[in-house]
């Protein structure tokens, strides 16, 4: 029997009462469809626009500008005095889907529905908090709507919360927020590695020219050659794949969404209508502005696997023996060239011509091996869904789900 086991053996040996959550927070608006004695009092907070809310960011302020998204900033007391607040709140957005978000402290709201505990001394609002988040999936199903979905509060507000004695309820929540500041250590410094990441390679595929030659460090002359894309690659373009898609298929469309998502996202085709080879590198034309898939590539890794989407382009080293694949891949990546295209008011569409006209910078290939197998420790530890930071974000994410939902199971009193 574990400690906290124990505790609740002896604190609440026939069970804990479980209790509506209409009674134990305050919120800050009043529902519709629900009895006024279940809002005896409404809470006071300012909100503003998200757009207002991201204009007030200040990189040296700490004062949480509190999004319904996954967006996370914070601005200063001078740009948030109008809209400032403060308590101990837990948020869900007013539209979208459920975010659901614990904050204690100064902050500024754009878009969510607030509530604080009605009795701090008996209902720990973080212990609320961690039983929501286990019962996010009932919340979600409670937004309802068209192209924005809408809490059902009414339905939200009859969750059944167990209530522990508040010793319990502490201790639960001391333990779970170990969870959460691990993964907050390991998401700041997934944060680092990847400025690190962007560091070495503007700096590793950034070539001084001198006199016909370049310097790739102090040390080093080294000689390097530019040339036009197009004297390196083909060039080919894809073809739409709407009408053959299948959830079965044999071959993996390669469309935006999926290079996008480092290909994790993926459609299916039974019909190859542009077979791909083993390292051509593959690169999305067309994003809406200020998007962050525009020159985002992808290299082919198996013969025979895939088949290409149009607005994709195709590139396939000539047999030249002066390009490594992947040093051109990091070169091409969100390429600065291309990204120039990126006028931030219309949709970008890459053209042909655009893509093979880039310059491109040729050190030896044994200068560009090395490049890549230092830029390739980098990528291993911010992007590898397996073995790198991103892997262990998630393993830890699913342990915090594993214990809290153990933590927060208990037997109901019967009355």
């Amino acid at each position: 029997m574990t400690n906290i086991e124990k505790f609740i053996e002896d604190l609440c040996p026939n069970g804990v009462e479980y209790k509506p959550l209409w009674s134990l927070t305050s919120w800050d608006k009043k529902f519709n469809g629900v009895d006024k004695e279940k809002q005896k009092h409404v809470l006071k907070f300012k909100h503003i626009s998200a757009k207002t809310l991201k204009d007030l960011e200040d990189s040296n302020g700490n004062i949480k500008l509190l999004s319904t998204g996954k967006y996370d900033g914070y601005t200063s007391r001078e740009k948030s005095n109008e809209f400032l607040n403060k308590g101990e709140i837990v948020s869900i957005p007013s539209g979208g889907s459920a975010n659901i978000k614990y904050y204690n402290g100064e902050f500024v709201d754009s878009g969510n529905i607030l509530a604080s505990s009605v009795d701090d001394e008996k209902y720990l609002l973080k212990f609320i908090y961690y039983n929501l988040l286990n019962l996010k999936d009932y919340v979600q199903s409670c937004y309802r709507g068209g192209s924005v979905q809408h809490p059902e509060m009414h339905k939200i507000l009859e969750i059944k919360i167990p209530i522990p004695p508040i010793e319990i309820q502490i201790e639960i929540v001391r333990i779970l927020d170990k969870f959460s500041e691990l993964t907050a250590e390991l998401t700041a410094e997934l944060a680092a590695r990847k400025q690190q990441f962007e560091y070495f390679c503007e700096n590793l595929l950034t070539f001084e020219i001198k006199s016909n030659n370049v310097f790739i460090d102090k040390q080093r002359e080294i000689d390097v050659e530019w040339l036009t894309l197009r004297r390196i690659v083909n060039f080919f373009n894809g073809k739409g794949h709407e009408s053959v898609i299948s959830e079965d298929g044999k071959y993996i469309v390669v469309n935006s969404k999926f290079i996008s998502t480092n290909g994790q996202t993926k459609k299916y085709s039974d019909l190859q209508l542009f077979p791909l080879l083993k390292n051509d590198i593959l690169l999305v034309m067309s994003d809406l502005p200020n998007g962050k898939a525009l020159a985002k590539c992808f290299i082919v890794d198996k013969n025979d696997e895939y088949t290409l989407n149009q607005r994709i382009g195709a590139l396939r080293i000539k047999e030249n023996n002066i390009v490594y694949h992947k040093y051109l891949y990091y070169i091409l990546n969100r390429n600065k060239q291309l990204l120039a295209f990126d006028n931030g008011i219309d949709q970008t569409n890459l053209r042909k011509n655009d893509i093979l006209d880039i310059q491109v910078p040729i050190p030896p290939i044994e200068v560009q091996k090395k490049i890549v197998e230092i830029l390739d420790k980098f990528d291993k530890i911010v992007n590898d869904l397996q073995e790198g930071l991103p892997a262990e974000i998630e393993a830890r994410q699913k342990q915090q789900e594993h214990y809290r939902d153990k933590l927060l199971t208990f037997n109901e009193k019967v009355n």
